[in-house]
């Protein structure tokens, strides 16, 4: 959001006011609170009839300062609030001889807040400025007809770049971007994004977390070309600077505060089937698909039923479509005789039809509006829903309804939507704020289900197939990008949309093979087959047509051969890098600058990645199969055709649909798996 007009002037209908000097501190247990008012105090007069803000610093964990900025103390606190970690930390505070500064330390970083001049507060790492609160940073803003807002700007430095801010489609880079955290249902061409994070990663060695779960807005490098801007609706703001030198080191601070993702189960990574979406399937369909691929020797890890294992108007009513699968539980044991974990789709609404409509609305488990009737809404089902799980009581008979597909055999959920939540007119169980509740609603749906596997399938076993997510949604993945068109571009865009959730504190990541509106051209879906394969998770998925690959063509039936069993030689690889993933946040698909900070060539890259420390990848995104990729320093050899190559550089190939830009660090496990130099058992 926006309130000036340029550097001198406010926007129309805006007033805003600035902490313009320190005049006082408060120092207690822990805490650093600064008092400064908007205008210089010289006189006693000068303490009436104005606004002081209030800054307020504290250490949650080592290396991280929590800072509040706050008008009016006694404002209804907005909730809910993220589930963050504490271990809080004694920090030093010291006022220098001169008094012109104060510290506050937590472990290797410093706010320096200065307490002469105009407001101004640096944050430093090690003794080296990372960022700065400057005299026109806090900004305290009434908005005709929207209320207040409090806004803080961190100043960007020369050559800097910001990355994160959850799943966005456009530019890695966010510089000059305006990003509003809101969670939408738009597809993978747009500025919305399922899954809208908070936090945004710094190329200089810190990271930023604003700790609202409402609709923050960002304004990176673009009202001011020269700071972060964010601001929240209310009388308060909350943010964290995590320091960490590297950004990897960041996302283990920062991943130990919203939370870590856990360890996953091994048949996780292998090879997941769609019936994809509104396809014409049964039974007969459905094994005709397994045996296919079993026929075709493309091993196969999960076979996935989409929406219409229910019937239509009835979702979510759990219930198998009689017609169509009139022995599921019979069904579900010849997958699992073939070696296949099974998951089906589920999602948070509860259509009118349902059966679970009434007994929902009897028990007063459906979100309500403000008059004490439900809201409804005939966007996506009829008269649907929704399920209001601030109320515990909601949760549990929500979860309960899944036990019967878990009786029947059923491995994972596939947790659709979550995204279309509304904030007029509602009233939840919880009392919660629903601006805030609209981003939140996601974390609540996933948590629910994915603590049920782990419940019944027991730790480590415990997955979810999830759309929509916010921060700290990382506890409960694993999570794909939605839908995206069946082209390059769109291949693209879901990737840049994958390095900005890993660069968020996500660690797990997948997408739709192929693209999942309309029918990829054969090339692509090889294409994609490539990029699909070499992904933390992989699953063939598509809206109207079918992602089995002999309906493409018989060379996608090798080329999916091939990644299949290049993925399988990785497996021990990824393994060892999900185990990181877990103990630190490390993601298992990484952007190149998180891997090679100091390699400056890195920081803009985003037709590549790493998987994992070692792996290098650059899918092909366009027809002449050219790709142009940089290795950085040391040398590489190409997972599939041998290929040795010393970095540092960038380099040119054009390969076939078998191939793409895949090199490994020579030496490396990874290099050993693939080219045979290592035998495991």
């Amino acid at each position: 959001m926006k309130f000036t007009n340029g550097y001198w002037l406010v926007r129309d209908g805006v007033t805003l006011q600035r902490p313009a000097e320190v005049h006082d501190i408060e120092v207690l247990e822990g805490e650093l609170i600064v008092h400064a008012p908007v205008t210089r105090i010289l006189t006693r007069g000068d303490t009436l009839n104005k606004p002081v803000i209030t800054v307020s610093f504290t250490a949650p964990r080592p290396d991280v300062i929590a800072v509040r900025i706050e008008h009016f103390a006694g404002q209804r606190e907005p909730l809910p609030r993220f589930e963050l970690e504490s271990a809080p930390v004694t920090p030093t505070i010291v006022q220098d001889e001169s008094a012109q500064t104060v510290e506050f330390t937590s472990g290797r970083l410093v706010a320096r807040v200065a307490l002469t001049g105009p407001w101004h507060v640096d944050y430093l790492w090690d003794g080296e400025v990372l960022t700065s609160s400057t005299e026109r940073s806090i900004g305290y803003a009434q908005v005709e007809g929207e209320g207040p807002f409090v806004h803080e700007q961190l100043a960007l430095g020369v050559g800097e770049h910001i990355y994160g801010l959850g799943e966005r489609f456009g530019a890695f880079v966010k510089n000059g971007q305006s990003v509003d955290i809101w969670n939408a249902d738009g597809g993978t061409s747009s500025e919305q994004a399922y899954k809208n994070v908070p936090f945004f990663l710094s190329s200089r060695g810190y990271g930023v977390l604003v700790d609202d779960a409402g609709p923050v807005s960002f304004e990176v490098g673009s009202e001011n070309v020269s700071a972060t801007q964010f601001s929240v609706p209310g009388e308060r703001l909350r943010y964290e600077v995590y320091g960490g030198g590297t950004p990897l080191e960041v996302i283990e601070r920062y991943t130990a505060r919203s939370g870590r993702p856990p360890a996953l189960p091994e048949w996780s990574y292998g090879l997941w089937l769609s019936t994809s979406f509104t396809t014409d399937y049964d039974e007969e369909t459905v094994l005709s698909f397994v045996d296919g691929m079993a026929e075709r020797d493309i091993p196969l890890s999960v076979f996935h039923f989409d929406c219409f294992w229910m019937r239509g108007f009835h979702w979510s009513d759990f219930t198998w479509d009689p017609a169509t699968f009139p022995d599921p539980r019979g069904l579900i044991r010849k997958l699992h005789d073939r070696g296949l974990k099974v998951c089906v789709w589920i999602n948070p609404y509860i259509a009118q039809r349902s059966v679970l409509f009434a007994e929902g609305a009897e028990k007063g488990y459906l979100l309500k509006r403000a008059d004490g009737s439900i809201w409804q809404s005939d966007l996506w089902q009829a008269g649907m829903a929704l399920v209001d799980f601030t109320n515990p009581e909601a949760t549990a008979w929500y979860t309960s309804k899944l036990e019967a597909l878990l009786d029947d055999g059923v491995d994972a959920f596939k947790t659709d939507f979550g995204e279309r939540i509304p904030t007029d007119d509602v009233v939840w169980h919880s009392g919660s704020d629903p601006l805030r509740e609209h981003n939140y609603y996601t974390s609540r749906f996933n948590q629910a289900v994915f603590e049920l596997l782990e419940h019944r399938q027991g730790t480590g076993e415990a997955i979810v197939f999830a759309r929509s997510a916010t921060a700290g949604g990382q506890r409960f993945p694993i999570h794909w990008g939605g839908d995206c068109e069946s082209t390059y571009v769109a291949m693209a865009q879901s990737l840049r949309g994958g390095l900005s959730l890993t660069s968020s504190g996500f660690g797990y990541w997948s997408h739709d093979i192929g693209g999942f509106e309309g029918t990829p051209d054969p090339t692509v879906f090889k294409r994609w087959t490539a990029f699909g394969l070499l992904s933390s998770h992989s699953r063939l998925h598509g809206s109207s047509s079918y992602r089995v690959p002999w309906l493409f063509d018989e060379e996608s039936v090798e080329v999916m051969r091939e990644f299949t069993v290049l993925k399988q030689k990785l497996l021990p690889y990824l393994l060892e890098t999900a185990e990181l993933t877990t103990a630190s946040g490390a993601p298992v698909m990484r952007p190149m600058v998180m891997q090679f900070p100091e390699d400056p060539a890195c920081r803009p890259l985003d037709t590549q990645y790493m998987l994992g420390a070692d792996v290098l990848v650059a899918p092909v995104f366009q027809e002449s199969g050219t790709v142009e990729m940089y290795l950085p320093a040391g040398d590489w050899v190409h997972l599939i055709d041998g290929e040795q190559v010393s970095g540092g550089r960038f380099i040119a190939r054009t390969y076939d649909v078998h191939s793409l830009g895949v090199y490994a660090r020579a030496g490396s496990r990874a290099a050993q798996l693939v080219r045979g130099e290592e035998v495991t058992a």
